[in-house]
């Protein structure tokens, strides 16, 4: 199976690098963006005979590696 985590800063957290590319499109011409959040997208196969075993798989995944859960938060997609 594969699996697709989002990973994003929670609100409220400061992202300088959000903040960064924000700067960068204003200079480059392109007004009106108010606000920038990034983050990253992990893609993992993983070798789970069902949707809820693959599932639990990368929710452990996430807690104890993937994303640090005191800043940020994660989405799972099971494709």
């Amino acid at each position: 199976m594969k699996a697709r985590v989002h990973v994003m800063l929670k609100d409220g957290v400061l992202d300088p690098q959000g903040e960064a590319v924000r700067h960068a499109l204003g200079a480059l011409g392109f007004e009106g963006v108010g606000g920038v959040r990034q983050g990253k997208v992990i893609d993992l196969d993983i070798e789970a005979t069902d949707r809820p075993e693959a599932e639990a798989q990368v929710r452990e995944m996430c807690e104890k590696l993937l994303a640090n859960t005191v800043i940020e938060r994660y989405d799972i997609e099971i494709v």
